[in-house]
């Protein structure tokens, strides 16, 4: 790797907090702290990293695990930083002897997107939350509303392969790692607390993230974890 050839010390240095200083700090297992890795590689379209790290996450998480974590990013993410990741994601599926295409876990269809996104909509905020989020849309932006329950609840959160507790902590450390996305993030994470993610997952998933993302954006979610 040229990054390493010609900069021995930012490897060193990543290295050491990364494996010494950050993971003596967190109790998730292996399984979760490839998921939080590969979110927000994704996030930050880290392509050569994200290889890397799909590749070695066969160890722990199925190739549909792997590919889940990609889909349920999409949404936040946005199509245009995950277009290439699909490809890349399958290449190095087929470099290690996955047969592709996975299988399709899709959930939902057109006639039952929207109400099934709702559900859960109101099943992870609650419905008063949910009811004063419909009633307080200016007239005229009500489709936002509609894209969000059938779109990125309706055709992502419905999905197999994945619990609500592994989509809720993939949307936090999504949100967490673009930054600037505070009002969300406080939504996301009483949504990780309803479906059973506790304070502590979250204070370890920053802790996984914060070589990632830096610590501006790390102390802006911990701020807002520790309001609750």
């Amino acid at each position: 790797m040229k990054l390493k050839k010609n900069d021995p010390d930012f490897f060193h240095i990543f290295n050491n907090f990364n494996n010494h200083e950050i993971l003596e700090h967190v109790s998730i297992s292996k399984r979760t702290r490839f998921i939080i890795t590969l979110t927000t590689l994704i996030t930050n379209t880290s392509k050569e990293k994200y290889a890397i790290a799909v590749r070695d996450a066969l160890d722990v998480l199925t190739p549909l695990e792997i590919k889940e974590v990609l889909y349920q990013s999409v949404a936040y993410v946005g199509l245009g930083k995950t277009f290439e990741l699909f490809e890349i994601t399958n290449d190095v599926l087929k470099r290690n002897g996955v047969d592709l295409p996975l299988e399709s876990i899709a959930t939902v269809n057109a006639d039952n997107r929207y109400e099934k996104g709702f559900e859960i909509q109101k099943r992870y905020f609650g419905d008063e939350v949910i009811q004063s989020m419909i009633d307080n849309t200016p007239e005229g932006q009500e489709r936002f509303n509609d894209f969000l329950a059938g779109y990125c609840f309706g055709d992502f959160y419905t999905r197999d392969a994945l619990s609500d507790q592994d989509r809720e902590l993939i949307t936090f450390c999504v949100l967490a790692t673009l930054g600037g996305c505070e009002n969300q993030l406080r939504g996301h994470v009483l949504a990780n607390f309803n479906v059973g993610n506790e304070k502590e997952i979250l204070i370890d998933a920053l802790t996984i993230l914060l070589p990632y993302i830096g610590f501006p954006r790390t102390l802006n979610a911990l701020a807002i974890i520790n309001e609750y």
